[in-house]
């Protein structure tokens, strides 16, 4: 596949970017080549796509079906009663439901947690996305659960292999509280034998804390640091109730933390230290977490809210502007999974945007990065590419109207289910 787009700015200036395969191969102010395709990018801006550090995709069968409630009372009263009716077919027409809502607000790669993994990864695969997936990891410290898990993990893991590299498998330990020793430090090994990324939830609410220090006296990042499960290969998801000793070892280990902070404010779970984490050279990336729970995938309103969240809570307007939003979605999510993504560049993955200049959101042009960050929503985002292929185009993506006939009917059914 190549592609040809004409007349587009870049960084602020009018060139033309020629993609082949899936690489960007030349950025300049003319090009002329033979391609596949042909766009004309005037008045269009080309952007880097966004990475989601944080979901549960197939959650989007859930959106509004659970709202205004405790963490604990919602997951162990709602959400996981009705998991446990989830089927293959459910996970599959979720996942593919969520990435077209990805695909449509600007992400081309996302960081999920669920269940039914093989669902996952067709969705993934026949929609063109790049993923990184697991299936979740949870023992309840029953010992019978932990070899079922473990042998799950590794047959996953064998028959995710001939997947395309678009997929990358990853290991989900749910969390300290869902996950038994044995299991996390039997995820952390497999992960670092094989390179993989090891996902987990943690520190996400104070009673997490209360809870870990009550059980193991330690706090739980004191706790992993403790069993040897701290690593650069670990995304951690929320890491709100964390405190100065705790940001060290996150440090020490290169631990790279996915910042959710419109599924923390509407569970009221806390608020990211953000500035700590920054000060420490910690990476921080942007997710959105499960739709079930924000209840959106939409990227540029997570920046934003990650933004104001930050300036309102320290009191700071300065504190985390739009550019440094605007990259949490972008290039740290990249460097937090290993892409060669996340800004427009020769020799970068073909993984980008066009975005409609003429869009009122975007107007007047002070700054364009500002707009996209506080006035602009996912509808000024006209195109999207993925690996060197062309998902969206004048914001129709292919077969989704019956993506989503489908999804509605499943989640439907869902909870209607006995």
């Amino acid at each position: 596949m190549s592609i040809l787009i004409k007349n587009v700015l870049v960084d602020g200036k009018q060139k033309d970017i020629l993609i082949r395969n899936n690489k960007i191969e030349d950025i300049k102010k003319s090009i002329v080549a033979e391609t596949d395709y042909k766009i004309d990018g005037k008045h269009k801006a080309a952007i880097p796509s966004f990475v989601n550090a944080h979901t549960h995709a197939a959650m989007n069968l859930m959106r509004g079906y659970a709202d205004d409630m405790m963490l604990h009372d919602w997951l162990q009263n709602k959400i996981w009663p009705l998991e446990t009716k989830l089927t293959e077919k459910d996970v599959y027409y979720g996942t593919k439901f969520a990435c077209l809502e990805m695909i449509k607000s600007g992400t081309t790669f996302f960081n999920d947690m669920y269940w039914h993994l093989p669902r996952s990864v067709k969705a993934v695969e026949e929609i063109g996305m790049r993923g990184a997936l697991n299936a979740v990891f949870i023992d309840m410290f029953d010992e019978e659960k932990t070899k079922e898990q473990i042998k799950l993990n590794k047959r996953l893991f064998e028959e995710t292999r001939n997947a395309s590299d678009r997929v990358q498998f990853t290991l989900g330990p749910h969390a300290v509280y869902t996950v038994s020793e044995e299991s996390l430090c039997w995820a952390k090994e497999f992960a670092d034998k094989h390179n993989l990324i090891v996902h987990i939830h943690l520190s996400e609410t104070q009673k997490e804390v209360d809870d870990c220090i009550a059980k193991t006296k330690r706090r739980p990042v004191e706790y992993l640091d403790h069993i040897g499960f701290l690593g650069p290969n670990v995304v951690a998801a929320h890491t709100v109730w964390v405190n100065d000793k705790e940001i060290k070892l996150l440090k020490k280990h290169n631990v790279k933390v996915a910042h959710n902070p419109c599924s923390n404010m509407k569970l009221c779970s806390g608020v990211l230290p953000y500035k700590k984490l920054k000060k420490a050279g910690i990476t921080v990336a942007l997710g959105t977490d499960g739709s079930a729970s924000n209840n959106s995938l939409n990227m540029l309103k997570e920046m934003k809210f990650a933004a104001l969240l930050q300036k309102h809570h320290n009191r700071d307007p300065t504190l985390l502007p739009a550019e440094e939003a605007f990259k949490l979605g972008t290039v740290n999510g990249a460097k937090a999974f290993g892409l060669n993504a996340g800004e427009i560049a020769k020799g970068k993955l073909a993984d980008l945007l066009l975005i409609d200049l003429k869009h009122l959101s975007l107007n007047p042009h002070h700054n364009m990065i500002s707009n996209l960050v506080y006035s602009s929503g996912a509808d000024c985002i006209d195109t999207t590419i993925c690996d060197g292929n062309i998902l969206m185009q004048n914001r129709k993506v292919k077969g989704e109207e019956k993506i989503l006939e489908d999804a509605n009917k499943i989640a439907l059914d869902l909870v209607a289910r006995k």
